[in-house]
């Protein structure tokens, strides 16, 4: 079994018996989804813009929350503000978040946001090494990592193609700032958003990228030539740099599918 222990996530088991109608009302995915599977889902204050990314997992009796550990203490307190009077625990685990891209081994599940992704594995105490380069998975496939392309408080979902991954399901009812989604969804077109960036030289994430003095956007992971980038389409034209490293968009490709 080839699998990695992802040491930055952790995992919360939501317990009692309004425990997915309590997340239906709140996340941007359709909760139902756990009976095939993870539903990965989103967070977002009433304005919109997104405070956490996490996959919902099947469990007998209770389902498992896992997400980016620096995000799981501010995500667990807006989760217990909305609890009011339901019926929900929440409970601290030492499971641990297992990945892989070969074959799936027995307990694991799909990762839903694209079949390149491979399997995630829940379990207590699991040791495994992995030689995926996950960076370079997600730099070719497009798919945006919360602290890296994704800012608390400030990122808009469908910037960064929550559409696209199965982040969010548009038919599932009332959620947390699902009006300015639905908005960004049928009323405007998106000025900005996350692309490929062909990069020579390196820059860290976060850079901001210029062109012509103008500010363009944001650099997010790199992998080799290649490199993630929220842009502003209007200015993202021609040659573009961030920091020494000279940029350029790159065309929409078959892995983005």
């Amino acid at each position: 079994m080839t699998a990695s222990n992802d040491l930055a996530r952790r995992v919360i088991r939501i317990k009692g018996g309004d425990r997915e109608d309590f997340l239906q009302g709140l996340v941007t995915n359709d909760v139902s989804g756990l009976k095939n599977g993870l539903v990965y889902t989103a967070l977002l204050s009433p304005q919109g813009k997104y405070l956490a990314d996490f996959f919902l997992v099947p469990e007998e009796c209770s389902v498992l929350l896992d997400c980016d550990a620096d995000l799981a203490p501010d995500l667990i307190k807006r989760l217990t503000l909305y609890k009011l009077r339901a019926d929900v625990q929440f409970e601290n685990t030492d499971i641990a978040v297992s990945r892989g891209t070969d074959a799936a081994p027995e307990g694991s599940f799909a990762d839903p946001r694209h079949p390149a992704l491979g399997w995630r594995l829940y379990a207590e105490g699991q040791e495994a090494m992995d030689g995926t380069d996950w960076t370079a998975l997600r730099v070719r496939h497009l798919i945006p990592e919360s602290g890296t392309e994704l800012v608390a408080d400030d990122s808009y979902i469908l910037e960064f193609g929550f559409d696209r991954i199965h982040g969010v399901d548009f038919r599932k009812g009332c959620f947390v700032g699902q009006e300015i989604v639905a908005r960004m969804k049928h009323k405007t077109e998106l000025r900005k958003g996350l692309v490929q960036v062909h990069i020579e030289g390196s820059a860290p994430p976060g850079t901001e990228i210029t062109a012509g003095g103008k500010l363009v956007g944001r650099l997010g992971s790199q992998s080799g030539d290649m490199a993630l980038a929220h842009l502003r389409f209007d200015r993202a034209k021609g040659e573009m740099e961030a920091g020494t490293a000279r940029l350029r968009r790159a065309e929409v490709g078959a892995d983005l599918q």
